[in-house]
Formats: C-alpha cells, structure tokens, sequence
C-alpha cells in the first residue's frame, strides 16, 4: 500500500493499449472497476503485479499500467505463487477464467487455494471458451449447445464457490458483472485480505454465450433470483424484499415474509465467519431457467478466515533452519537419521 497522501484515480491505471474486447463483453466492466479499487486502496502502480493464463480475461494485464505477466494456459497460479514467494512486497492479483483456471489450470487452482498465498484471484466465469471460439467450458450449463457439444452440453457444470471452498479457501465471493459498484468494494474486501481471495465474476459474453446469466441480471428477475450477502443481515429476497431463507435444520428453505406467523428474527442470518454455513450457500446452485421455486443465487462474500500464509510460513521455516548457522552439505544429505543394515 501507498505511504503517500497522493491521490491516484483510475487514469493512473490506465495503459496505453486499447482494449481488445468484444463490445459489449463484461470484460470492460471488470478491468474498471479493478482500476478504480486500486485507485481507493492507495496502491502506487509499481507495487501491483497482474498475471494471468490464456483466454479473453487474461489479455488484462496489458490494459493496466502495473508490472504484468502474461502467461501460458493454466500456469497462472503458478506464476503468480513464485512471484509472490519471492516479492512478498507486491500486491499480486491473477486475472483467469472459468476454463484457465478449472480446466487445464484446475490442479494448480486447487493447491494454491489451500497454500493460502497473500494475493488476489479475479476469476471471470462466463461459461464458455471465448477466445477459442466457443467451445464448453467447464462452467457450461448442461444443455448448453456450443461448436463442441452441438447437441447439448452433458457434463454438470463446476460450482465455483463449492470447489474453492472445499480446497481450503479463505476469502470466497461471487460478483456481477453488471454490479459495478458493488463489484469494486468486494475487490477491495479482497485486496485486505492476508490470504489468497478468491473474487468469482459472472461475466457475460455477447458473442459465444450471451445471456448466460441475463437470470440474474435482468432487472425483471434479479431480485427474485439472488440474494445479496451482507454482514449479520438477515437473507432476504424479492422484488418487494418480501422473501427470506431460513434454515431448518441444515436445510435451507424459503419463507414468505408476507405470512403474519413467519417473522425475520427467524431468518438465516448472515456471518462470513461461519465455514458451515458458507458450504450451505455455495451449494444454491439451481438454475431458475429450468427448476421452480429453487433458492437464489448469493452474491456477496461467503466466507472470509485469518489462516497463516505459505510465504510468511515459509520465511520462518528458512529462519528456523538457518538459526543454527552454516551446515555441511553432508549433514543435509544425511539427515536426522540414519540406518544400519545387517
């Protein structure tokens, strides 16, 4: 962070290079509003290193005026674990996609997850391959027809949330596109976090998969279909806020706020502290197109822990190891213990 009293703006951010993106493409909503939270973090743009794998999202680090790597497909969590193990000073944040990041990149997505390195992952989901031409990713929705699957997608789609948080995350949340504002304060959330933040954004692609989350998007349907996560707020929903979630058991159920016998003091409140109820919520992923009456989708932050980070750990292996001076090649070699065989 900036010692300075200096106020950056988003133009400080800004590249030379205009992006390449599709008009129209969720991609331009991102890329700003991650300036823009760099901007209200204070961060000078030589402490801020973005690095991504293969795909549209991945072309960001061009569009910022940051260090940047650009890498190849899958390897971004890679890049980015070494760089932060070696420059702990640096605000490293990871631009992938649903398919660079959970198909060929999927092992490294996992493990860098529960190493918990102090660094921050934008991870685009528009359910599609956008840069090959759309292929199915493993995000798709079942049914889904693309150029490899022209009779409907079979395979059931990776839920996100339930992956990260089942890898050992951190800090998991989910985001639109469209939700700007709300999108920036999240990044924000995420940048304070001392751990690998996991920010997932449903991101719209005009060209390959348009609509894809226009369910909870839409002005229309939105409120019915989502459900905003807000600290020790109850879950409440509805275009007249006339919904809530309560649990029964671990089971979670709707209730009409309407109904003089139901009263909010019953309703699920909300904790991002509490790991049980954040694998709850991870799994509202029905899909309003096709089920009725199924429970909405969250957005917000699911769940945030204080864990020690591999590269603070790693520092006080090294140290521990070297409090007792300079040692043989030998004696490393050799162990703590050796065997006699008769």
């Amino acid at each position: 962070m900036s010692d300075t009293n200096t106020l950056l703006t988003a133009k400080d951010f800004t590249s030379s290079q205009e992006p390449k993106w599709c008009p129209g493409c969720g991609d331009h909503a991102v890329l700003q509003q991650l300036k823009n939270a760099m901007a209200d973090l204070g961060l000078k743009p030589e402490e801020v290193i973005v690095v991504s794998g293969i795909g549209c999202s991945s072309r960001l680090p061009y569009y910022v005026s940051t260090y940047g790597v650009h890498g190849i497909h899958g390897r971004a969590m890679a890049m980015a674990s070494g760089l932060k193990t070696a420059r702990p000073d640096l605000s490293v944040w990871v631009a992938t996609g649903d398919g660079d990041a959970l198909s060929i990149g999927g092992n490294h997505y996992i493990h860098t997850v529960r190493r918990n390195l102090d660094m921050n992952v934008i991870l685009f989901n528009n359910e599609i391959y956008g840069l090959t031409k759309g292929q199915y990713s493993p995000t798709s929705k079942v049914g889904l027809k693309t150029v490899t699957s022209p009779n409907g997608v079979v395979d059931y789609p990776m839920n996100t949330a339930a992956l990260t948080l089942g890898s050992g995350g951190t800090f998991v949340a989910r985001v639109l596109d469209r939700d700007g504002k709300f999108m920036r304060e999240v990044f924000k959330r995420a940048a304070h976090h001392k751990g690998t933040s996991v920010v997932e954004i449903y991101q719209n692609c005009p060209i390959y998969n348009d609509g894809a989350f226009a369910v909870f998007t839409d002005k229309e349907r939105k409120a019915d279909t989502t459900v905003y996560l807000e600290q020790d707020k109850p879950l409440v929903f509805g275009a007249q806020q006339d919904k809530g979630i309560k649990l029964d058991g671990f089971t979670p159920v709707i209730v009409d706020l309407t109904d003089s016998s139901v009263s909010k003091d019953d309703l699920w409140i909300h904790d991002e502290k509490d790991k049980l109820k954040a694998n709850i919520l991870a799994g509202f992923f029905d899909d309003p197109d096709t089920m009725e009456n199924c429970l909405p989708r969250p957005i917000g932050i699911f769940y945030v822990e204080d864990r020690f980070t591999y590269e603070n750990a790693l520092d006080e292996q090294i140290a521990q190891a070297q409090s007792g001076g300079e040692g043989t090649l030998e004696e490393l070699l050799a162990g703590p213990s050796t065997w006699t065989i008769k």
